[in-house]
């Protein structure tokens, strides 16, 4: 047994309400708003990616309901985040996605300029403010950010805590696996007709999978199903911080289901094995094996083949999913070599929609060898540009469309009067504890941190 190996600790255990989640949550109008006046503007919440804009005056734009954030390199190396609005009239200084300034943003209703610090410095006509001069008096509204994991998150609320207080666990879980050098290799996004919490709410839980994603019946026996992960709840690893973010841990890299009927390894399982330099056929009825073994392999040749990361990790986080929802809007799927990366952002005015977005980042190694990094595939792309949809004319990406389909069935029924409230098991109730969080941020009950 490798040295390397241990279990994951477990993070504490968390009390949780019973809270009814009624449908008005994801339909009102009302709620809507108190939810982005509460909650929305007191979080933590990752927008960009810093890589993506590497130089002096690189910039971003991201919207989030009704805002929208510019994230801009400073020269000393920083990232500042602004409010995307000029001072003077309030027009947007940008819109487009991203972009690059030599010197100034300048606003196309009356040519403000402001510097890539936020600095007013040029405002036609001067002298005819009755105030004085509006340069060295006005900014841009500057927010707090910081980098993480390669990511930028911003702060609306001026009194927030450090972003590190802020994720708790989820910091040193990630700390080690050097997620800021991946690159993003599948970028699907789309307009999605349904409420944020019906994304979050389905990522936060795995008792759909057998249905969903694997065609299960009343007759089937969920004990034996088994992918390339065990989403099995009695095996499955439930964990809720105290600062409100979750994760799910389920054991990966193993045959079962990926196998013919007479027990061979099949693809994509057996060209891994045999790029860790085993043997699918040494596997042959055998599929449990295939993990430990590929923790070992990884774990042998992985450094000399530029997956230098593998030495920071425990073995499990070689081959099993690390699946985290951070509070408010994003999941991910963590692997060994791949970041599935599942965001959902308030629409601009109407609960019943939201911006979906479905990316992935692969390690640098996993992108060199195109080598499978998690449930997407491949790492073979070193670089996409985001590609917008609309449903249901195109697929959002591998295995995620079928969730999508739920989500707008399932915001159908939230109008309903015949929905009186929601009767989960244990394994849900990730999603208790969301909407629970949700109330006390809108009723002022912000966590100590």
């Amino acid at each position: 047994m490798s040295d390397h190996l241990r279990i994951i600790d477990s993070w504490p255990e968390q009390k949780i309400g019973n809270h009814s989640i009624p449908g008005y949550r994801y339909t009102s109008r009302e709620f809507f708003d108190k939810e982005w006046e509460g909650m929305w503007t007191k979080v933590w919440l990752l927008l960009g990616r810093a890589s993506e804009i590497p130089n002096n005056g690189d910039w971003q734009m991201e919207p989030v309901g009704p805002e929208e954030i510019l994230m801009v390199r400073q020269k000393e190396g920083g990232i500042k985040a602004f409010y995307n609005v000029c001072q003077h009239r309030g027009n947007p200084l940008v819109d487009t996605d991203k972009g690059s300034v030599l010197r100034r943003f300048v606003c196309k209703y009356h040519s403000w300029a402001y510097t890539p610090d936020g600095e007013l410095n040029f405002a036609p006509d001067k002298e005819d403010f009755p105030e004085g001069n509006p340069c060295g008096k006005l900014r841009l509204q500057e927010l707090a950010c910081e980098t993480f994991a390669g990511f930028i998150w911003i702060n609306m609320n001026p009194a927030c805590s450090s972003l590190r207080e802020y994720l708790g666990p989820i910091w040193d879980d990630w700390h080690n696996r050097d997620i800021q050098s991946w690159t993003r290799t599948l970028a699907n996004s789309m307009n999605l007709p349904c409420n944020w919490k019906v994304v979050l709410d389905n990522f936060n839980e795995s008792y759909h999978v057998p249905t969903v994603h694997q065609g299960a019946t009343p007759d089937t026996n969920r004990k034996k199903i088994r992918g390339n992960i065990d989403t099995y709840f009695k095996e499955t690893q439930f964990d809720l911080s105290d600062e409100g973010h979750n994760r799910m841990v389920m054991k990966g890299g193993f045959g079962v289901g990926q196998m013919d009927q007479d027990g061979n390894v099949k693809e994509p399982l057996a060209s891994q094995l045999r790029y860790w330099d085993l043997d699918p056929a040494d596997f042959k009825g055998k599929p449990e094996a295939t993990r430990e073994a590929l923790q070992q392999a990884k774990r042998s040749l992985g450094p000399a083949r530029g997956y230098s990361h593998y030495d920071k990790v425990p073995d499990e986080q070689l081959t099993d999913a690390f699946h985290y929802t951070l509070f408010p809007n994003f999941a991910v799927s963590v692997w060994a070599d791949g970041f599935h990366f599942l965001r959902a952002r308030p629409h601009r005015s109407d609960p019943e929609q939201c911006v979906f977005d479905n990316w992935w980042y692969s390690s640098p190694a996993s992108v060199e060898s195109a080598q499978p990094t998690g449930t997407l595939g491949t790492g073979t792309v070193a670089d996409v540009e985001k590609k917008w949809l609309q449903f249901p004319e195109d697929s959002i990406g591998p295995g995620i469309e079928d969730d999508v389909s739920v989500f707008v069935t399932q915001q159908r029924g939230f109008r309903s009067r015949g929905f009186k409230g929601v009767y989960l098991s244990n394994q849900e109730n990730r999603i208790r504890r969301l909407h629970e969080l949700v109330d006390d941020y809108i009723e002022g009950r912000l966590p100590a941190n």
